[in-house]
């Protein structure tokens, strides 16, 4: 099981969720905070790191002696990573995606790929419960490869929570793709709203069946709870604003570790989850 926790915006309690979910299963579970550009669910769970791993993504170098300036690597990246200025080429690194298509249209044999340095990734545990994180470079802009990285340590045979980036762009989407399960995190307000709707919307494309955790639910407006209904997106769980939950979350605590009587709520609102799922898997 593959559980993706999301958000169209920043800040409505996506790690909150996470992390107190995890809490909650305490065994068979892993947390994956795929949240590069600013991780922060290890400040919540404090786990006992075993293992740190430098992570690379492959890019172009150009063997200058070999290459006859036949531009053909230069009009096969969209993204302008190499450039070619009479007989003078350059390279942008940290502008490539790692397609390899400069390399493979290459007459010359002229490209090779090298490393380059875009991040760590760390594993270690907390009670029962796995914990994978990682931390983007500072200054770099390509996030996925890094992601991917952590997603590499899913496990199988274990319900695996990832955390992912907030908004819509590639670092959510490498995040939630594949996954059983996208639980969107949101809250009552128009911001909230207009993101949630753009986060629905990637969701539908990627096909993946998905459900509402709705936090401060009782600040702001009705719409979240109307638009919901309209697109037929089953609420899973309301919290309050509630000062309890906000003093846990400035102390760097769990909501089920301040507030022990908020497991149950967690565990109902994995196994309504399992449910939505399991009901999926009949159904194809």
């Amino acid at each position: 099981m593959i559980i993706s926790i999301a958000s169209g915006k920043g800040g409505t309690g996506k790690t909150t969720v996470a992390t107190s979910l995890a809490l909650s299963l305490q065994s068979g579970v892993q947390l994956l905070d795929c949240d590069v550009e600013e991780p922060n669910c290890h400040l919540f769970l404090n786990p006992e790191f075993e293992k740190s791993q430098t992570v690379f993504t492959p890019v172009p170098e150009i063997d200058k002696s070999k290459c006859s300036f036949c531009r053909k690597c230069v009009d096969i990246c969209r993204f302008n990573v190499i450039a070619l200025a009479g007989e003078t080429v350059l390279t942008f690194p940290e502008l490539c995606h790692s397609c390899g298509g400069c390399m493979a249209v290459c007459p010359e044999d002229a490209i090779t790929e090298v490393g380059r340095e875009i991040g760590t990734v760390e594993k270690g545990r907390v009670n029962n419960i796995d914990f994978v994180y990682g931390r983007l470079r500072v200054g770099e802009a390509m996030s996925p490869p890094l992601i991917k990285k952590v997603r590499s340590y899913i496990q199988n045979d274990k319900i695996n929570i990832i955390d992912a980036p907030p908004g819509t762009s590639c670092p959510v989407i490498a995040a939630m793709n594949h996954t059983d399960f996208v639980l969107l995190v949101t809250e009552p307000t128009p911001f909230g709203l207009h993101d949630l709707k753009l986060a629905v919307e990637a969701v539908k494309i990627l096909n993946i069946p998905h459900g509402l955790v709705i936090n401060r639910s009782d600040m702001g407006d009705t719409k979240v709870k109307e638009y919901a209904e309209q697109e037929n997106i089953p609420i899973l769980l309301n919290i309050p604003f509630d000062r309890k939950i906000a003093e846990a979350y400035s102390k760097g605590r769990a909501i089920v570790e301040q507030m022990p009587e908020w497991k149950d709520k967690f565990l109902n609102l994995y196994a309504r989850i399992k449910k939505i799922t399991d009901q999926g898997a009949e159904q194809r």
